[in-house]
């Protein structure tokens, strides 16, 4: 028996080739422009894959999909789009699709999407139920427990990563800005609750509220939605896997830290104009450039080590984030381990785009000069080679070697026979 495939899209060209393609391949194909009809055809027919456009005349594709996740529960369900976006194409996979594919595409890219989409509903079949057992018997029920680290391994590595991977320029740019700001926010709170706190509390409890407080710029980014550098790490197990290419996904790691810089910029050049940085008598922006200060005269290989601790723990957050269903449990996921790398010293580069240029614009343009301190070292050369890079290259080891690799190897690589 052949398998059934309905096709819901306003572009009757898109029908068409749809049909043709898939009836090539042992399809029964059902077609429609009409999202409404599409929606009782799903529920009158049993079918193994739908494809849904993104925007139609009156309807949201994301709506049609939460509606067919009710009305088609057992079929595999792929959106397409000419206007794709990263967090359109991930509500969507929240929401039951399987697979997302930007318009234009070719008959051999919906083909293996589709084969794909339902390989992977076929995996989330048999995951789906546990058996619960009774006097009667045994007889299964949905599994409603937080992802464990194998399906977390999985969403990643099928999900998040190609959808990041496939998601449009602009879109990452966009996202990226927002992130390097969000970060920067963490830091700035981090920054502002714990300038004056040493003489009162001490270093150590200093460092832990310093930790909590920038969190916030994680739970930010996972939450609210945005493109983090150092998070994208973890886009190395769809390479692994075979899902993208090294050449994509490297592209898209130069946009997004490009973006991110440019968001910790603005957030940075807000905080030297609005004066805040005058708090505690100036002490807050003296703060801000001795720690600009301290970044920038670390060893390279001191800054190195720091930034693979740093992104392993950042990286490990986003990880432990995706397994909650929940946004209580993604902001405890996120909480711990960056208030763990904050307050044993680790290194972030997103985090140091935003504090060193910080330190930099109110010495150069306030004045702020501490006692004691060489201000001729604090400069934008010395920002680049003495802790951007090493701190880049450490963060992009610690997420890629010790989270990403690290899983796929545990999890998704092939067995030897």
């Amino acid at each position: 028996m052949s398998e059934r495939m309905l096709v819901i899209d306003d572009d009757a060209s898109v029908l068409i080739s749809c049909e043709a393609i898939f009836k090539g391949h042992g399809f029964e194909v059902d077609t429609t422009q009409s999202p409404a009809e599409g929606l009782e055809m799903s529920t009158q027919n049993s079918y193994g894959v739908i494809l849904c456009d993104w925007k139609m005349p009156g309807f949201d594709g994301l709506d049609v999909i939460s509606e067919l996740e009710v009305r088609a529960p057992d079929s595999a369900v792929v959106m397409f789009s000419g206007y794709p976006s990263v967090d359109r194409a991930t509500e969507a996979m929240k929401r039951g699709a399987m697979d997302f594919l930007p318009k234009p595409f070719t008959p051999d890219e919906i083909t293996d999407v589709v084969n794909k989409a339902l390989g992977r509903k076929l995996k989330e079949e048999k995951k789906a139920f546990t058996r619960f057992e009774t006097m009667w018997g045994s007889f299964p029920v949905p599994n409603m427990d937080d992802k464990g680290p194998q399906t977390i391994a999985e969403t990643v590595a099928t999900t998040v990563g190609v959808a990041k991977a496939n998601s449009p320029w602009v879109s990452l740019f966009v996202l990226g800005v927002l992130a390097g700001a969000y970060i920067g926010f963490g830091g700035l709170f981090s920054a502002s609750v714990t300038f004056d706190l040493s003489p009162i509390l001490g270093v150590g409890m200093k460092k832990l509220i310093a930790g909590a407080a920038f969190s916030l710029g994680l739970m930010l980014v996972v939450i609210a939605g945005a493109e983090l550098f150092t998070g994208n790490s973890l886009m190395v197990s769809s390479v692994m896997i075979g899902e993208v290419t090294w050449q994509r996904v490297l592209a898209k790691w130069c946009v997004v830290y490009l973006a991110n810089f440019v968001g910790s910029l603005i957030l940075a050049f807000l905080f030297y104009s609005s004066g805040l940085w005058k708090a505690g008598g100036g002490l807050l922006g003296e703060t801000a450039v001795r720690v600009a200060h301290a970044k920038v005269h670390l060893g390279w290989w001191e800054a190195f080590s720091r930034a693979v601790g740093c992104n392993w723990l950042v990286c490990l957050a986003v990880w432990m984030a995706l397994a909650s269903r929940q946004v209580i449990g993604k902001v405890f996921a996120i909480f711990f381990p960056i208030t763990a790398f904050v307050a044993i010293g680790f290194e972030h580069c997103v985090a140091n785009m935003y504090f060193i240029p910080t330190g930099i614009f109110l010495n150069q343009w306030a004045g702020i000069a501490p006692a004691g301190y060489d201000m001729e070292t604090l400069t934008w050369t010395a920002f680049f080679i003495h802790n951007l890079i090493p701190v880049t290259l450490g963060n992009t080891i610690g997420g890629v070697v010790f989270v990403g690799l690290g899983y796929w190897g545990a999890y998704l690589r092939p067995a030897k026979d």
